[in-house]
């Protein structure tokens, strides 16, 4: 349990006021890095309320730090759950503006759509539960607001949770309702920038080798702070490219086999 819910919205503020004033990200205060991993996502829904006037609605949800190797790079040894806000889920080919971001990056995902609630509850969900649950699945490129940090690991578990994991939204190519043709774990992943490959993975790259443990992975994870995923909900189910910055007038593409593509430019 949250021990000082005035602490919690004072932490909640602090993220905030660092959004709006789009200032770099300093390290992380002991007051926030020190905390339980609840009293963190306790920030971080904090901070939701504070969003969600200018983002609309929560549309869904993200996992971060999928893999060993995101994992060391932010210095932490688990995942990590996040909102997404229905205003910042955009429509492929998208057209954003760099400078509405202090530093975007863009990451490579397979996207759910659920067509049924998966409703807080102890039992935990698995795979094959969760599965019953999805409409679609949707190429994306999740957007990341990364603040400028250059001190990945100065952020820390906590301080990542607490601001919301850095989403900062999502370009979703087609819904695909007959994804139950495809191996979702085998297909392959590919982003490309101006055109030319930057990297590419599989299905598999992501939590225990298949896209919908970790959608499982984030229904337990809001279930286990009494939430809920509802109908028609997005689920971001992890990168399966590293990490990339875009930079103005940079054009940006994600696609899957048998799933399509999803693009965006950055002007």
């Amino acid at each position: 349990m949250v021990s000082d819910p005035d602490h919690i919205t004072r932490a909640a503020r602090y993220f905030y006021d660092i959004h709006r004033s789009r200032s770099p990200l300093p390290p992380t205060p002991r007051d926030i890095a020190d905390v339980t991993v609840d009293e963190a996502y306790a920030m971080q829904e904090a901070l939701h309320a504070l969003f969600i006037p200018d983002r609309g609605p929560i549309a869904g949800y993200k996992i971060a730090l999928t893999t060993p190797v995101m994992q060391q790079l932010m210095g932490v040894d688990h995942s990590i759950a996040g909102a997404i806000f229905a205003k910042l889920v955009h429509g492929s080919p998208a057209t954003l503006r760099h400078n509405n971001y202090t530093r975007i990056a863009v990451e490579c995902e397979i996207a759910m759509r659920l067509a049924t609630d998966l409703p807080a509850r102890a039992k935990p969900y698995t795979k094959d539960d969760v599965a019953e649950a999805v409409e679609a699945c949707l190429p994306s490129i999740e957007l990341i607001e990364d603040h400028g940090c250059d001190q990945y690991k100065l952020v820390g578990g906590r301080g990542l949770i607490a601001n919301n994991a850095w989403n900062a939204g999502c370009v979703l190519g087609p819904a695909l309702r007959d994804w139950r043709a495809l191996d979702l774990a085998a297909i392959t992943g590919v982003m490309a920038i101006n055109g030319v490959e930057i990297g590419r993975g599989r299905g598999a790259d992501v939590m225990n080798g298949h896209p919908l443990h970790a959608l499982a992975w984030v229904a337990n994870t809001v279930a286990a702070r009494g939430r809920s995923l509802r109908r028609g909900m997005i689920v971001q189910t992890g990168s399966v490219v590293a990490t990339q910055w875009p930079k103005p007038g940079d054009s940006v593409s994600v696609s899957f086999t048998g799933l399509g593509e999803a693009s965006a430019r950055f002007l």
